[in-house]
């Protein structure tokens, strides 16, 4: 009985061989919602794949993730392919994964959106990082490929507009799985190799796997360290890459890259053609106003008889010394008949008698002072009244309980009217 007995790893096996025979099982497309996703320093990712009602162990081998373009996360609804088979140290089937695809999604602009949204919140789109386009650049460097419209139409638009401008290609893949490596190696080539004023990078229109490699983090990476201006002017008006977020100025084509990157020589002419004229009518405005202040100065009599000149200043000496004459004339006059008359008066007859009458009459003035001197009444035996610092002279003035200081001869008393 005991031979009917197998062990586990038996029945393992044998459930593998099982499902590893099935047709239907070798390439498996399955819809569901990612969960517990988890990546391994290995490269490999695990999984599951989830519906209303059941769940699916999943794992992807580091050879088919390295080609995802997006970062798997819990809750994306995913489409897989893949197969199904039993991992036999754990006795359990699981999904083994090959491809995945957002559902409704492709993983291109899953990539894309994901890239995106990183580098922004990285700070690489930051207007403060974009640095001016010079106007006027000798030497314009070109990172694209070598052949097609895209070369062929910024070397046209430069040379019409701005032919003293010196054009220097750097030929370089631009689509493809080594079309990333190869911009980003011709890139640091003209930037640390060429003195360049500005970079174009691009290429012409085509799908988003076309223009996959300007979605690239390592192109993104280069442009932010590079020290030369970048244009990015990567397919038509309509596309859009990250470099062309990273870049220091988008072209919506490789036209209007060669457009913003140089300036129009004939408009540069047409300024400086209007403003040579108007610096012409300026000049011109101020030499005919000049010369005709010039000639209505010329016209002056003055001009004309230079020797009126001298008669209407001699005209105002002579005015101006006969005033002198009349002034000085008065004011000798008023001098003598003021020294006559203070000759003519007592002061110089009898001066002591003058000294006289007037120290009589300050005597007199200090007899009527000492009179009044409240002093002196005092000292003859009066006294004086006050109350709040006033003299008071009728006993009406006081009502009862004011206080009085009395001043006597020989000091002060403090009292209270009872």
């Amino acid at each position: 009985m005991e031979d009917q007995y197998i062990s586990v790893s038996q029945l393992t096996d044998y459930i593998k061989r099982i499902i590893g025979r099935d047709p239907n099982l070798r390439e498996v497309y399955v819809r569901g919602e990612i969960s517990n996703f988890r990546r391994y320093p290995s490269g490999h990712c695990y999984f599951s794949l989830n519906d209303k009602d059941s769940v699916l162990p999943a794992v992807m081998f580091r050879g088919s993730a390295q080609y995802l373009k997006f970062e798997p996360e819990d809750g994306m609804k995913v489409l897989a392919r893949g197969k199904v088979d039993v991992y036999n140290p754990q006795g359990r089937y699981q999904f083994y994964a090959e491809k995945l695809t957002e559902d409704g999604l492709g993983e291109l602009y899953i990539a894309f959106e994901q890239l995106k949204k990183e580098l922004k919140a990285a700070g690489y789109f930051d207007e403060s990082l974009k640095k001016p386009i010079p106007k006027f650049p000798k030497r314009v460097g070109v990172v694209t490929a070598s052949t097609g419209a895209a070369i062929r139409d910024i070397v046209t638009t430069i040379k019409r507009r701005w032919p003293l401008c010196e054009i220097i290609l750097f030929p370089s893949l631009v689509q493809g799985d080594m079309a990333a490596h190869n911009i980003v190696r011709q890139m640091f080539k003209a930037d640390t190799q060429f003195d360049l004023d500005t970079l174009i990078v691009g290429r012409g229109g085509g799908s988003i796997e076309d223009l996959w490699a300007f979605n690239e983090r390592i192109v993104a990476e280069a442009i932010r360290q590079c020290e030369t201006p970048v244009i990015s002017a990567v397919g038509h008006e309509i596309d859009t890459t990250i470099s062309d977020y990273v870049a220091d100025l988008r072209a919506a084509t490789p036209t209007a890259a060669a457009e913003l990157a140089v300036p129009d020589i004939n408009e540069i002419r047409s300024n400086l053609d209007n403003l040579n004229s108007r610096a012409n009518n300026v000049v011109v405005k101020q030499l005919n106003g000049n010369l005709e202040r010039f000639n209505r100065i010329k016209e002056r009599s003055l001009f004309r008889n230079p020797y009126e000149i001298h008669d209407r200043k001699a005209m105002d000496l002579d005015h101006i010394k006969r005033r002198l004459d009349s002034s000085s004339k008065g004011m000798i006059h008023s001098y003598q008949m003021t020294m006559s008359r203070i000759k003519s008066s007592n002061v110089f007859k009898d001066p002591e008698s003058i000294i006289e009458k007037k120290r009589i009459r300050v005597d007199a003035y200090i007899g009527k002072l000492e009179v009044l001197n409240p002093l002196l009444t005092i000292k003859r035996g009066y006294a004086v009244a006050r109350t709040g610092g006033k003299v008071v002279s009728l006993a009406k003035d006081l009502k009862k309980d004011d206080e009085l200081e009395v001043e006597f001869k020989d000091g002060k008393v403090n009292t209270i009217v009872l």
